[in-house]
């Protein structure tokens, strides 16, 4: 009946992608950041958005899927030791992305859009 609906295994990929992604290009770090911290991860923020927006894009992603996938980064973030708020904060900002991204990819194969 479900099929696919909760088969995670490429929203999984994609996460552990962002996430080993994220820790190469910017290590977390603590105490205050430095401008050229704050531009390192602005052009990061700039790949792994366009990598998952590409992603979501070529396959449908239902609610559960792109739940997974905040709460699967947001974990692995925390323990790669990132700090609380900048996981949550990503990692809304992910499901945000995902979600918009679907919507954009649902109309584009509707007619007069």
């Amino acid at each position: 009946m479900f099929g696919d609906w909760f088969n995670t295994k490429e929203v999984d990929g994609i996460a552990d992608a962002i996430v080993a992604d994220l820790v190469k290009r910017l290590p977390p770090m603590p105490g205050p950041h430095t401008r050229k911290t704050a531009d390192r991860l602005r052009k990061t923020h700039d790949v792994i958005f366009a990598r998952l927006e590409q992603f979501v894009r070529s396959r449908k992603l239902n609610i559960y899927k792109k739940a997974h996938l905040g709460n699967r980064v947001k974990w692995a973030l925390r323990e790669a030791g990132y700090s609380n708020e900048f996981t949550d904060a990503l990692s809304y900002e992910l499901v945000t992305v995902a979600t918009l991204a679907s919507r954009q990819a649902g109309q584009a194969g509707k007619p007069g859009a």
